[in-house]
């Protein structure tokens, strides 16, 4: 039977306790959501500032819809507005809007590193997007070890390659911590390599004012997201004039993509706006963070588990084995309490996880009550 390979992966994944679900949000809230008629306490979401929950008003003008390619008739004063406001924000000389951050990774290696003289250099752990991008590329692709340098450093020695991009995350989405960016920036000075890089879970969070992990750096190639702190939808690239001249010529997810809608470019300025502002709820989600990694070292202390290093909302506890992943996420649900098992090939095999994410949005009681669950649920399992 033809196409019979589909089947037999799918059923491979199931045996692997590695196959990926949906489950339909029916209503959600600061800290709660509601699946199957039934109420959890929310540690998955990246809305980490709670900018979710606030309205945002708009004028009957705003249009819902682009109706086209930005380069028809789909690029409105709302796009121009945004693009603006991001460049300003960010100090760069311009920005260019994409439906999503996976396209904006993607597509953006892809198109600029189409010269054979061109190597990419990709953190070990760097999103799906940026492998998929460097893959899709004409370039040489490395991959170095996660945050190490000295890897890096030998990795650019042995490069004969003319045009060289060093490609990282500011924050790891799946480990929580950070690059050293501005190391990387340094590295990159010395080889005459460019920087790129994906701050989707930096933006709102990192720095003194919340720019993100760049905020004292500014890398030739900067990707925003506005799916997490921003709560929105949609992504940007900031860079040079050149740069974003090149990928309105020849960026072809760009070119023949219907643009974002002005209607959530307005809604995602006023976010960025919001977001920018949250200091209150920068610092309530550093105390949650703080409390939740002691708390958690007090009385997770005799299991064997392991909770990774990270400063940032994404919290994650290695269990190694992905049906134990499950098994313990399954019976948290049944505690009420919402968390996600993270399994192989999203992050490397033996390395199944727990990704637990902390919100300003959660109360003391809140994190008291994970780490009581969790606790009660290790002694069954462990």
């Amino acid at each position: 039977m033809a196409f019979e390979y589909l089947s037999e992966q799918i059923n491979q994944r199931k045996k692997q306790s590695l196959f990926r679900q949906r489950f339909v949000i029916q209503t959600s809230s600061e800290r709660f959501i509601e699946i199957e008629n039934k109420q959890y306490l929310n540690f998955a979401s990246n809305d980490y500032l709670s900018v979710n929950a606030s309205c945002t008003k708009l004028d009957s003008n705003t249009k819902q819809g682009s109706t086209s390619s930005a380069l028809v008739t789909g690029f409105h004063q709302e796009h121009v507005d945004l693009e603006n406001y991001l460049s300003k924000l960010m100090g760069y000389e311009s920005c260019l809007l994409f439906s999503s951050g996976f396209s904006a990774n993607a597509s953006v290696l892809k198109t600029l590193m189409s010269n054979s003289d061109t190597e990419i250099f990709q953190d070990k752990l760097n999103h799906a997007s940026l492998i998929d991008g460097g893959l899709a590329s004409k370039a040489k692709m490395s991959r170095f070890r996660h945050n190490d340098l000295e890897h890096l450093t030998t990795r650019l020695e042995k490069s004969d390659s003319r045009h060289k991009l060093i490609v990282t995350e500011g924050v790891f989405s799946m480990d929580g911590d950070k690059a050293p960016v501005s190391k990387l920036k340094s590295l990159a000075h010395k080889y005459n390599a460019w920087l790129m890089v994906d701050d989707a879970h930096g933006f709102g969070i990192c720095g003194n004012t919340g720019l993100g992990s760049c905020e004292e750096i500014k890398p030739e190639l900067l990707i925003l997201t506005f799916g997490k702190a921003v709560a929105s939808s949609g992504a940007c690239i900031l860079c040079c004039n050149e740069v974003k001249d090149y990928l309105l010529q020849f960026n072809r997810e760009y070119i023949f993509s219907t643009a974002m809608s002005p209607f959530m470019a307005k809604v995602t300025q006023d976010a960025i706006t919001e977001v920018v502002n949250a200091n209150t709820q920068r610092n309530k989600l550093r105390h949650n963070i703080n409390l939740f990694k002691i708390s958690f070292k007090k009385n997770c202390a005799q299991f064997d588990v392991q909770l990774l290093d990270s400063g940032t909302p994404i919290q994650p506890i290695i269990v190694k084995d992905p049906q134990l992943a499950l098994d313990i996420s399954n019976q948290m649900k049944q505690k009420k309490i919402w968390l996600t098992a993270i399994r192989p090939p999203t992050v490397p095999k033996n390395t199944a996880r727990l990704r637990i994410t902390i919100t300003a949005a959660h109360s003391e009681s809140d994190i008291a009550c994970l780490i009581d669950a969790l606790v009660r649920v290790f002694e069954n399992n462990l």
